[in-house]
């Protein structure tokens, strides 16, 4: 009787072996079928720029824009105002949903170092209420309008719990750029660069897949901007 097994349990091994083998790479095919379907191939990074977009939220923008980025596979980071984020807090909840990350970029947009210093308090703490109102989140990342900034704003937003982010690359898209001079501007970046674009234009929108493309030539990745101001991986 034993040996009648051991001869059933011989021929059996092989097909059991070959299930197995099958069953895996099955198993390995659906992982692969089940990743993020439509989205694109995984890139190879030798560093990152981060894509930044101020302004916003805008009705008509920003949910485009969102899209675009999502399309290309990128993620970026959104200077918002705080006025507009009250306004529109579904478009503030739809930018953290899509994976990005939302910034301060004042309540109303002024001169920050024009005004005095309780009104740039509440520049930024009103933003800062606005955009945690919405989201649930607090931003870590402040940008001064126009990039007009001191030691005493800087030192409010530190404040506040905030760091400082200005820009190593303006595409000028605020200054009616075209599509094209956008693209140019932002894959110029290099590692660690800082991109400023707007959430306000569709030449901005439609910049978005040739500038992801662009950067990935250069072996270059959309990246996130840590608390310390620097742009690291996602």
């Amino acid at each position: 009787m034993r040996s009648l097994l051991a001869v059933a349990l011989l021929v059996a091994a092989p097909l059991l072996s070959t299930g197995a083998a099958n069953a895996a790479n099955a198993a390995s095919a659906g992982a692969a079928t089940d990743a993020a379907p439509g989205a694109p191939a995984a890139r190879a990074c030798s560093g990152y720029v981060a894509l930044t977009y101020d302004d916003g939220p805008t009705p008509q923008f920003t949910r485009p824009l969102l899209s675009a980025l999502n399309a290309a596979g990128a993620r970026a980071t959104f200077f918002d105002m705080g006025s507009r984020v009250q306004q529109y807090p579904d478009l503030a909840r739809a930018t953290t949903a899509a994976g990005m990350w939302i910034a301060n970029h004042s309540w109303s947009h002024p001169y920050l170092t024009r005004i005095s210093a309780a009104e740039v308090t509440r520049e930024l703490s009103n933003t800062q209420n606005a955009i945690r109102n919405a989201t649930g989140q607090t931003p870590t990342l402040f940008r001064p309008p126009y990039g007009d900034t001191n030691a005493a704003v800087q030192a409010e937003a530190r404040r506040q719990g905030m760091a400082q982010v200005l820009w190593s690359v303006d595409t000028q898209d605020w200054n009616n750029a075209s599509t094209d001079a956008i693209v140019r501007a932002a894959t110029s970046a290099n590692a660690g660069g800082i991109v400023l674009m707007h959430d306000g234009n569709q030449r901005t929108v439609d910049a978005v897949p040739r500038i992801v493309r662009g950067l990935a030539a250069k072996n270059l990745c959309p990246g996130r901007i840590d608390s310390t101001g620097r742009v690291v991986a996602p």
